[in-house]
């Protein structure tokens, strides 16, 4: 960790660096999985969905730097790499062979709602450890989460 005036304690900027971390590793894994299904989605409501899928990877983009410079802002170093994403990702693996709208949605929700409760779950941590700045952007990233699970999930009732 680098020098910080922060004036939380290091202890707690450690553990809340972790936290952040996977939360990373996920943004990352989340960003790539709607690219994913962006790229090959088909069927008859294909301009909708690639364009929403697109939605999200830009969202999941902004989660990522959310979470990567907060690392930084505590003293830490953001583990943003694509490899650190797959060794570190707590989210299943996309299915690398589907091309059905109705598939893709139900992965992508899938990977959605796991973001979304890692985001929550980290909001509690972080906030148990005195840190309401971070839990204050968690619960802005939960709450995208929360808009794109019901956003993709209209498209499957």
């Amino acid at each position: 960790m680098h020098k910080t005036n922060n004036d939380l304690p290091e202890k707690t900027r450690r553990a809340v660096i972790e936290i952040l971390n996977a939360r990373l590793a996920e943004s990352i894994d989340l960003m790539h999985q709607a690219k994913q299904a962006h790229w090959n989605v088909t069927g008859p409501n294909f301009i909708a969905l690639h364009k929403l899928f697109d939605e999200i990877v830009a969202a999941a983009e902004e989660y990522m730097d959310l979470v990567a410079e907060r690392v930084a802002a505590l003293g830490g170093i953001a583990r943003g790499t694509v490899q650190a994403a797959a060794k570190h990702s707590g989210l299943a693996a996309y299915p690398a062979d589907i091309t059905e709208a109705s598939e893709h949605l139900a992965a992508l929700s899938s990977a959605l709602a796991a973001y979304a409760a890692g985001a929550r779950r980290a909001i509690d941590e972080t906030d148990r450890l005195g840190d309401k700045v971070t839990a204050d952007i968690l619960t802005e990233i939960g709450r995208g989460a929360d808009k794109y699970l019901w956003l993709l999930e209209a498209h499957l009732r």
